[in-house]
């Protein structure tokens, strides 16, 4: 066992303080990660206010690692001491249901283990990254490629792997109309990743405000969706709706923005439940749908297309002792486009 600093909410809905926990000794196939650098996700906000239910604390969060290794069990054969490494989302899974076989251990039917907040093989609670050091089974670690940052590679572990597996699945691509709903620390990458892969991308926004952010980031078009204008105008125009807004919508109306077939995705959960005319999707065979972060081996695949065409997140870099004011912000979507803990003011 060893005694690492980290920040953790001691109850529901409690601000973020400073503490030890405890990280397991290096097993057979265990990584011991340096962190330098855990992304802020509204995410954490979400489970440290209970907003998704029932959560347990104390709770560290962090599901957007990037760090060092610093030793690895006697049988790792994928990483060595030195690597620069990511962890995201999950921790473990069943690995044998037909989900992991395929590479999906998101969608694990046994149960995946979440990297906060849930609980391990060994029984006890996982804590995430708002720490100085994570021990993780070398099967849920990735390789972060040498041409991206650590601070800016972070928030691909969960936010660019959370945009970038609906667009590949719905093909996302050249000759594809896609609009991101939402331009915060989603819907930022979800730009930049379906400009990267070829499509024509539009922004839709409440206001305009960040529309030179999102014409920089590879928007071809933008608009505000406080305008009534805009749903008249776009009206059966996109392949692809991936929505990043945990808010609730009003999701008849973003559906007529469809073509025949189209896909309306949701990657941001609302914390209520929604209401639908189901004529929404029957007339032109669209499709409502949701999509959840990425398996291991998808996640390796973005980190390497992020690579590739020189994608990172746009970044705060904070101490850690801003996390509380910094959730704040998050909530008044006060943040462009992600903040980023600088894991050595912990």
């Amino acid at each position: 066992m060893t005694t690492v600093a980290a920040y953790a909410a001691p109850a529901a809905k409690a601000p973020l303080e400073r503490t030890t926990i405890e990280r397991r000794a290096v097993r057979e196939h265990d990584v011991l990660i340096d962190i330098k650098f855990a992304g802020i996700c509204h995410s954490d906000i979400h489970q440290v206010r209970e907003g998704w239910g029932e959560a347990i604390f104390p709770m560290v969060p962090g599901h957007e690692i990037a760090g060092i290794v610093s030793e690895v069990g006697p049988g790792v054969t994928k990483y060595a001491v030195g690597d620069r490494v990511g962890v995201g989302c999950m921790v473990d899974s069943c690995r044998e249901c037909d989900n992991c076989k395929a590479g999906l251990e998101q969608y694990c039917t046994g149960g995946n283990v979440m990297t906060y907040n849930g609980i391990g093989k060994d029984g006890e609670p996982t804590h995430g990254g708002y720490s100085e050091k994570i021990v993780v089974d070398e099967n849920f670690v990735v390789g972060i490629p040498e041409g991206l940052a650590l601070d800016e590679a972070a928030p691909l572990l969960c936010a660019g792997v959370t945009t970038y597996s609906p667009l590949r699945h719905w093909n996302a691509g050249p000759g594809k109309k896609v609009a991101v709903l939402g331009m915060g620390g989603l819907g930022h990458l979800a730009v930049k990743l379906a400009h990267a892969m070829g499509a024509e991308v539009t922004v839709l926004s409440q206001s305009l405000r960040k529309k030179d952010d999102g014409l920089k980031l590879g928007a071809d078009h933008y608009y505000a969706t406080s305008d009534p204008a805009t749903f008249q105008e776009l009206a059966g125009t996109f392949d692809l709706i991936v929505s990043t807004v945990s808010a609730p919508l009003d999701f008849g109306a973003y559906l007529g923005l469809l073509r025949t077939d189209g896909a309306l995705v949701n990657v941001g959960a609302p914390e209520e439940p929604i209401s639908l005319n189901l004529f929404s999707v029957i007339d032109g065979r669209k499709t409502l749908a949701g999509s959840s972060i990425g398996g291991i081996r998808e996640t390796q695949e973005m980190l390497d297309f992020c690579a590739e065409h020189g994608i990172g997140a746009e970044i705060e870099l904070i101490a850690a002792s801003e996390i509380n004011e910094a959730y704040e912000r998050v909530l008044a979507s006060d943040v462009r486009y992600r903040f980023v803990i600088d894991t050595a003011t912990i």
